[in-house]
């Protein structure tokens, strides 16, 4: 039996390793944004492409992405803290190698490695918190997790451009400045985090199902990275790389329904509340993406600051999204419920996107900034309550497939909505500048109209008016297409079940026989090897 003393160390333990956690998270969302200021920098001094440019983002995304699902399998297979430990210092060991590359090729090699510890620390912490904490003592965490999130997302390109700026640091401090405290989380975490081991006897891994996926996952995300640049969206390269990666993924879905321990378990992600939470997440990971990514552009191109002064500016942005998770999730645990704090918040991040899809280069900056509250609070109210509503339906022998499965889907849809609304408001500045040359009386031959190589601080006044109205106007139409993204996430809501978070870390023993997987078909076959 435990003493008051035991259950106050043990709980003075938790807190330590919570804190761990909490710095992983941090660093890891950070270094997927804090490179968005400095990358014609970087590029630049190491003499790369415009493909390449493309491929340092590109490198990360892909691996972070499709490896999500895996990791949070294995989390399922074998010990949760020996395989965040690796993905320390696997993330360690490429940020550091990132910061020594000698050539953009060398980069975005190190940049893909450094993915690989992204996905699989952002899903572990989250896996781990689950195994920590009840479900409704999770809401308060998830508050505090979702102001990481935020800090770190909209922190990002701020203290890129930053770092960039000082002499005597450079763009390589964007990759060494993470690498210090994730030693000192990996030593807290060494010496505080306790888990119980539940793991199966008869571990297997399904490979071929997360070979198919990952392939047919980065197929897709390729397309949609080069899509309307090196190629044309109606042409025999999208007809294959669309076809090839949907035959893949069809391919997996098969492969996932035969097998025994599947990476991505279809009876977890086809029931009501993990699949209207998935579909809800898409819209809010793209929020999350693209607030951070457009604004920040849209300050810099369509009003003329700098770097530095464009991630000032988003503030808004981040204090919203940090505010309204901390004060949700706290409330979440006093109620149980989860619902109407989803609902509210999927609300209010439709109103801010429409308040920004009205903005152009002189709407009055305190307008700009009400609809960036707005979007922050959404996403606040929303993100990490959506994973909550997950977490809560699954067995704790199911957590890590469970909690990879909505993040991996949630980057998935942030990937593509960044990347899809990146194309759109390509298309629109390019119209918008031929179209505004038009009417000053100057005409471009075809094909000079891209925006990317217009340097604003050598144009003459009336072209750079020109640009910044361009920038101004598409960014507009950009967030009314993410307005209407955010009305389907909103609807889908609406159909998630009122339950009342649990008060314990794992399900019943008759509630987790209701959600397991059934190991056979209906007409009694085995399932594939694995």
């Amino acid at each position: 039996m435990s003493t008051p003393q035991s259950q106050k160390t043990a709980r003075k333990s938790v807190r330590r390793s919570l804190t761990g956690l909490f710095i992983v998270l941090g660093v890891t969302m950070l270094s997927g944004t804090i490179v968005s200021v400095a990358l014609p920098q970087i590029v630049g001094s190491l003499q790369g492409t415009q493909s390449q440019y493309t491929w340092v983002v590109t490198a990360t995304l892909l691996a972070s992405t499709a490896s999500t699902p895996v990791w949070g399998k294995l989390a399922d297979l074998f010990d949760k803290k020996l395989l965040l430990q690796i993905s320390i210092v696997l993330f360690i060991l490429a940020s550091l190698l990132c910061g020594l590359a000698q050539s953009t090729g060398q980069l975005i090699g190190f940049r893909a490695i450094q993915g690989l510890g992204m996905g699989a620390s952002q899903v572990l912490v989250q896996t781990i918190i689950g195994a920590l904490v009840s479900p409704k003592e999770r809401g308060r965490l998830n508050g505090i997790l979702g102001s990481v999130m935020a800090v770190a997302t909209v922190g990002g390109p701020l203290i890129g451009g930053a770092l960039t700026d000082i002499s005597w640091l450079g763009w390589r401090w964007c990759f060494f400045i993470g690498i210090p405290f994730m030693l000192v989380a990996l030593v807290v975490l060494a010496r505080t985090l306790h888990l119980t081991d539940i793991r199966k006897t008869d571990t297997r891994i399904d490979y071929l199902g997360a070979t198919l996926i990952a392939a047919g996952v980065s197929t897709l995300l390729l397309w949609v990275t080069f899509v309307g640049g090196s190629f044309a969206w109606l042409s025999w390269q999208s007809v294959a790389m669309v076809a090839g990666g949907l035959i893949l993924l069809a391919l997996a879905v098969w492969v996932e329904s035969r097998v025994s321990q599947p990476v991505i378990p279809l009876h977890l992600i086809t029931r009501r509340e993990t699949a209207i939470a998935i579909l809800a997440s898409v819209a809010v990971g793209m929020a999350m993406f693209g607030g951070a990514v457009f604004m920040g552009q849209y300050f810099q191109l369509a009003r003329g600051y700098s770097p530095t002064a464009a991630g000032l500016l988003t503030t808004p942005l981040m204090l919203g999204t940090m505010g309204a998770s901390t004060i949700a999730g706290w409330m979440v645990s006093r109620s149980g419920r989860v619902k109407p704090y989803v609902l509210t918040g999927l609300v209010t991040l439709t109103i801010g996107f429409l308040a920004l899809s009205t903005i152009d280069a002189d709407t009055p900056l305190y307008l700009v900034s009400l609809g960036m509250l707005g979007v922050g609070v959404g996403v606040g109210m929303s993100m990490q309550n959506l994973v909550l509503v997950v977490q809560n339906s699954v067995p704790l022998s199911q957590l890590g497939a469970a909690s990879g499965s909505i993040t991996f889907f949630r980057s998935l849809g942030g990937t593509i909505g960044v990347s899809v609304l990146g194309a759109i408001l390509a298309s629109r500045v390019s119209d918008n500048i031929t179209d505004g040359l038009a009417s000053s009386g100057v005409s471009l031959p075809a094909g000079n109209t891209d925006a990317s190589t217009l340097d604003l601080a050598g144009m003459p006044p009336f072209l750079r008016t020109i640009v910044e109205n361009a920038y101004g106007s598409a960014t507009g139409d950009l967030f009314l297409v993410a307005t209407g993204i955010a009305v389907i996430g909103l609807i889908v809501a609406f159909f998630l079940p009122d339950a009342r978070l649990r008060d314990t870390i794992d399900l019943p023993a008759a509630t987790t026989d209701e959600v397991a997987p059934q190991l056979q078909d209906k007409d009694g076959n085995r399932p594939l090897p694995t």
